[in-house]
């Protein structure tokens, strides 16, 4: 009949019940492939920097080779200044900057990736021995506007200004040849104390193989660490161009500054957490056969600190991080159980409307109670055996339906009255035809 359900073979419901597992296995699969899939984070180097791009393209090469949550996709600029433009206009995901340059409002710490040293050097043999005996002579900036910060933080200490003291931008190619031709009287150079860069200075001038270049010491860098909180006070040790003899011949007083691999703050704090556990393993895994990550380190964690950590990054440093299961493991344990509930009470309130059984049963009654009409209507006993057949079948089908139901019993005895009743109706037609025939003859 119309509208009325006939229960499904055994075969066919373990067929359907396979399916649905299998399509909750393959959802499950994916969504956990989803959550494992690395991200892929921009971040932004400067060229001029080259132990900056060095150490970015070691941390990615590792990152891709290894089971790393994270990926980096380095996006070269110019330099410092542009790496930071780049990180504040929202083109890379990260950056690798030095702290005096740029808008770094929304940068956040991940790592402290290298600390540039201040060194102000003059020919060998020089006058030049203080800040105050500069002035009146030029000063060569190597680097050129990404010192230009820390130029104007020595100018108002020292009053380099009424002292005369001109600085000039020199590229580093250029260096060497400024000295010469003495168009410069000193150079200003900003870099990490690696042997490629001391060399460097070291070549400035190597016409005397025997002579070193003066360094002016600044005497203030204290005051000035207090006044422009990206710098700090250092001494550049003792023999650090030459070890014998010895130059410089004692600890000189300087400044030196850090170059951070900042994120954005709104960057997801797990996934820093795990950039910057990935980063810390890099360098300990690799720090033998690449002197240069020994440079990395943990920033400052102080909540006053100048650039401020990022709170993921924060987590890790202080063993903070939750986990998958401390994340979620809540959620996991409790969603069974509110579903549960909420489809038991679902299930209750169905069944206490009587929505479903009141549609299912009066299907079939509607069905049945069309049949006495069609029995004292039927001309012979071809149309009454179909009938009975008809009333076997929608019998048998909604016995097997509600096989095991609470209101099974209640229904069933409903269903087998009315049966019974039809059951009579037959039997008086089949009587009645069988008296017309009797007569006809």
């Amino acid at each position: 009949m119309k509208g009325f359900r006939i229960a499904l073979p055994f075969w066919v419901r373990a067929v359907l019940l396979a399916g649905l597992f299998g399509i909750a296995l393959g959802a499950a699969l994916i969504s956990y492939r989803l959550y494992q899939r690395p991200v892929v984070l921009s971040v932004a180097v400067g060229t001029s920097d080259s132990q900056s791009k060095q150490i970015a393209s070691i941390l990615a090469s590792r990152f891709a080779t290894t089971s790393s949550p994270v990926r980096l996709k380095i996006k070269n600029v110019a330099n410092a200044i542009d790496a930071a433009k780049e990180f504040a206009t929202g083109g890379v995901d990260l950056a690798v900057v030095r702290a005096d340059v740029g808008d770094l409002r929304g940068a956040r710490a991940v790592a402290l990736t290298a600390r540039g040293v201040l060194m102000i050097v003059a020919p060998p043999e020089s006058q030049l021995t203080t800040i105050s005996k500069l002035a009146g002579h030029t000063v060569g900036v190597v680097g050129g506007a990404v010192n230009h910060n820390l130029v104007e933080a020595l100018k108002k200490e020292y009053a380099l200004d009424r002292a005369g003291v001109i600085f000039k931008d020199v590229a580093p190619g250029d260096a060497r040849d400024a000295v010469q031709s003495k168009s410069v009287s000193a150079l200003l150079l900003v870099m990490p104390l690696t042997e490629k860069n001391l060399s460097f200075v070291r070549d400035l001038f190597r016409d005397d193989a025997s002579a070193s270049p003066v360094l002016i010491p600044i005497d203030s860098a204290g005051a000035i660490a207090d006044a422009s909180r990206p710098y700090e006070s250092f001494d550049i040790p003792k023999g650090t161009l030459r070890g014998a003899p010895a130059v410089p011949d004692d600890d000189v007083t300087t400044l030196r500054v850090g170059y951070y691999l900042v994120a954005n703050r709104h960057l997801n704090s797990n996934v820093v957490a795990n950039l910057a556990r990935k980063v810390m393993s890099v360098r300990r895994d690799l720090v033998g056969e690449q002197p240069l990550l020994a440079e990395i380190a943990a920033p400052d964690l102080d909540s006053d600190a100048f650039l401020p950590v990022h709170s993921g990054a924060a987590a890790f440093y202080n063993g903070t991080q939750e986990s998958f299961m401390d994340k979620w493991g809540n959620v996991i344990y409790l969603t069974p159980m509110v579903l549960g509930g909420l489809a038991s009470m679902f299930a209750a309130a169905w069944r206490f409307l009587g929505v479903r059984s009141s549609d299912t049963v009066l299907t079939l009654l509607d069905a049945l109670c069309l049949l006495p009409t069609r029995i004292r209507d039927a001309r012979d006993e071809v149309e009454l055996a179909a009938i009975e057949q008809e009333v076997d079948i929608l019998l048998r089908a909604r016995l097997a339906v509600t096989a095991g139901a609470s209101d099974g019993a209640s229904e069933a005895s409903v269903l087998v009255s009315a049966v019974h009743r039809l059951d009579n109706l037959i039997h008086q037609r089949r009587m009645l035809l069988a008296t017309k025939a009797a007569a006809a003859k």
